[in-house]
């Protein structure tokens, strides 16, 4: 846990470091790498340029786990209007990953974090790196909003609305 936690803050200092550090734009999050449910590279920076949702969480928290049916229900809305939803796991395990996403029926695409999660949540001002955390992302790149807890369809329709115009 002392090692997770060191390299952790190590990642942290590279983001800053390298000049990574969101001050509201989503240049952390689009630079990166991060691994997907096949266990393939996923370059975030295909979610470039999409009014964009970014839901970090995890299996064992049960207020993401409340959230995924409302996260589920704006992609198939808002979908075919050019909004992307995109749930970043804080996993490594790419096969209970993908179990989960068959069980909860998840339609939209996960990444797996593995130690580049906590950095990056820090990176967007979560230094309690609180789950679920989520962000909100405009075309142009720019956070826009975000909500630490669980994230409700009606918490952010006004937001979601702002997002896809």
């Amino acid at each position: 846990m002392k090692a997770a936690r060191v390299l952790a803050g190590v990642l942290f200092f590279v983001f800053s470091a390298t000049g990574t550090r969101a001050e509201g734009g989503g240049d952390a999050l689009f630079s990166a790498t991060m691994t997907d449910i096949r266990g393939e590279p996923m370059p975030l920076s295909l979610f470039r340029g999409k009014p964009l949702i970014v839901n970090f969480w995890a299996r064992a928290c049960v207020p993401c786990r409340d959230e995924i049916p409302d996260l589920i229900a704006l992609q198939a809305k808002y979908k075919k209007r050019g909004l992307a939803v995109l749930g970043i796991a804080l996993e490594e395990n790419p096969d209970k990953v993908r179990e989960f996403l068959i069980a909860y029926k998840i339609n939209y695409p996960i990444a797996l974090a593995c130690e580049q999660g906590i950095p990056m949540m820090n990176a967007f001002g979560n230094n309690e790196s609180l789950l679920p955390f989520t962000l909100l992302i405009d075309r142009k790149g720019e956070v826009v909003s975000h909500k630490y807890g669980v994230f409700r369809k009606n918490d952010f329709q006004e937001a979601v609305e702002k997002l896809i115009r």
